[in-house]
């Protein structure tokens, strides 16, 4: 392409052949000659018959040949250049519509039998034209299936009505984009070094005192495959909420022999190191017959430059980016999107030796779309944990103001029983034009009429104590959304989210995934001034996150909580997330 051509493309944010093929033309001219009259506008051969002019209107009498018929032309704007043309006797090309038995404001063409596409961008449509003449070539989309790149081809230059036929149009170009942007992903693809490692998880796994799931076991399979080449090793794990990832984590460590967990919060952090505690530390020989150490790394625990070289597994917070930390095998981001990418990179870097890279694996706990995991895919391997280790006994419920009776007494039934309970407000202070309490108006009520009553949210700088303190002593946890991911509260069993429509699927999957985590009966109430809420209803009915992560999807896509972009980031043309899984597949299958 040329430095003029290139500039004119970029106008457009177009940068290969093919993004420019997918420039759908707004409309079509067909200029064929047909027999018949149609009820849009279409070409005529016109021979004229008279010209009445009036000061307002000019009237011209015109014999369609080609549909043998006697049609009046009406102009209401008749300018110079239309006498030179519509002379009576002659006969012209025109293009308009039969309605009422008139063509208002006929337009005068010079080519005949074509179809001639119209176009709507930033370039004129001249300059548009001659790039796609130059660049739309069937060599240049040779990247893509015979019949895909024949489509979109002939959609620029069609020469019959099946060429722009609207439905094979939709399915060429839906194909091509995620095409387009699933190869330009598969190119962003590194190969770095790694050091292959030769490990077995069998004895970790023998050990522990229950039995893994059947995805857990293929996941920790999958990372043996992975860490075994000398390759860096990229895989994203995502599990639903208390699907068992830390023992993932755990028997990836085991493997690893020298790793680094990074969690978003020290509570998260904490309660791994107590399960390492628990099944790793002290408990297996390394080969040079030491005993597996890990190392808790926190802004308030307590180590030592030798613990953190001795350590066969670090476990902190960002808190782990200021320590002089030592090259190791393997690192692991829990809550990956917690992080920003900076920081993400920059622990990867600490820990990486002068010509190698240590593996790379990232952990979550929010279920995605089949859709999202395949595109992500690309770039990076996914493995997803679906099965829990127990199924959970949760019911929702959607209540209201006449519900709030029945809702004390089946939170005064379940703290007398020893459970805690979560109240979710959805702001910490008051707020105009908000039809919803925020904590600093509701938490007088609570405190009024219940004891063992803690409050904290995302602000407070205590709160991670305040949580501990909540899980050891309290029963009832005034907060926010806060309570999302990551803490473990054993006795919790009643979850009240309040002005529930106004959150996201996944945050309420989330907050109610904190409950039940050890196989008890388990509620969680979605408190709404709108009780026919069909986001809710839907959500009611399951506790599958990946259910709950297509149906956010759909809700999303139908306007609900609409925003324009693809929930890959990408903001799609074309592509349907929710309709279009069967092209992604065929695309994936395509680019092997």
């Amino acid at each position: 392409m040329t430095r003029e051509d290139l500039e004119k493309l970029k106008k457009i944010g177009v940068k290969s052949p093919l993004e420019l093929a997918l420039i759908k033309p707004k409309e079509y001219e067909d200029n064929h000659l047909y027999p018949y009259i149609m009820s849009s506008p279409q070409a005529f051969e016109a021979e004229i018959l008279e010209v009445k002019k009036s000061p307002k209107v000019t009237r011209i009498k015109f014999y369609l040949k080609n549909v043998n018929q006697i049609i009046w032309g009406v102009f209401f704007q008749f300018k110079k250049w239309h006498e030179s043309v519509f002379k009576a006797g002659s006969t012209v090309y025109i293009r308009g519509e039969i309605k009422n038995h008139q063509i208002v404001q006929p337009k005068p063409i010079t080519r005949i039998n074509e179809i001639t596409p119209v176009y709507k961008t930033n370039l004129n449509i001249r300059s548009l034209r001659a790039l796609i003449k130059r660049y739309v070539t069937m060599e240049n989309l040779s990247i893509l299936p015979e019949n895909i790149a024949k489509t979109l081809f002939f959609m620029h230059f069609p020469q019959t009505q099946e060429h722009i036929q609207e439905q094979k149009l939709m399915y060429a170009l839906k194909w091509a984009e995620i095409f387009n942007y699933l190869n330009k992903l598969k190119n962003k693809k590194t190969v770095l070094p790694s050091i292959g490692l030769r490990a077995d998880p069998e004895p970790f796994i023998k050990s522990l005192p229950f039995k893994l799931t059947g995805d857990q076991l293929k996941v920790i399979n999958d990372i043996k495959n992975d860490i075994s080449k000398p390759t860096q090793a990229r895989r994203v794990v995502i599990g639903d909420v208390g699907s068992g990832k830390t023992v993932v984590m755990l028997a990836t460590a085991y493997m690893a022999e020298k790793s680094i967990i990074m969690c978003p919060t020290s509570i998260l952090a904490n309660q791994i190191y107590e399960e390492a505690d628990k099944y790793l530390n002290g408990k297996w020989k390394i080969k040079n017959g030491k005993s597996f150490k890990t190392v808790l790394v926190t802004q308030k625990s307590k180590f030592t430059p030798n613990d953190l070289k001795n350590a066969n597994l670090l476990i902190g917070t960002h808190a782990l980016l200021y320590q002089n930390l030592p090259k190791v095998n393997v690192v692991m981001v829990d809550e990956q999107h917690r992080f920003g990418t900076n920081q993400r990179a920059s622990l990867e870097k600490l820990t990486s030796a002068a010509d190698t890279v240590p593996h790379y694996f990232q952990f979550s706990a929010t279920p995605i779309p089949r859709t999202q995991a395949l595109i992500m895919s690309s770039f990076v391997n996914v493995s997803l944990i679906k099965e829990l280790p127990f199924k959970k006994d949760i019911d929702t419920r959607i209540i209201s103001k006449e519900d709030f009776k029945n809702l004390i007494a089946h939170i005064q039934n379940e703290t007398a029983k020893g459970n805690q309970v979560v109240v979710v407000y959805p702001l910490v202070e008051e707020s105009e034009n908000f039809s919803y309490q925020s904590i600093e108006e509701g938490k007088e009520f609570w405190l009024k009429y219940f004891d063992g009553v803690y409050i904290t949210h995302g602000k407070d700088k205590n709160k991670e104590d305040i949580l501990v303190e909540f899980r050891q002593k309290g029963k009832i946890l005034i907060t926010t959304t806060v309570i999302e991911v990551g803490i473990s509260l054993p006795k919790l069993t009643t979850i009240v989210i309040v002005g529930a429509e106004r959150l996201g699927l996944a945050t309420l999957h989330q907050l109610r995934g904190r409950v039940g985590r050890y196989g008890q009966k388990g509620y969680c109430f979605l408190y709404t001034n709108d009780k026919n809420n069909k986001r809710l209803e839907a959500f009611a009915k399951t506790l599958d996150g990946f259910k709950i992560a297509e149906l956010d999807l759909e809700f999303r896509k139908s306007g609900d909580l609409l925003d324009g972009k693809a929930q890959s980031g990408e903001s799609f043309r074309y592509f349907d997330e929710v309709k279009d899984l069967h092209i992604l597949e065929d695309v994936k299958r395509y680019l092997g």
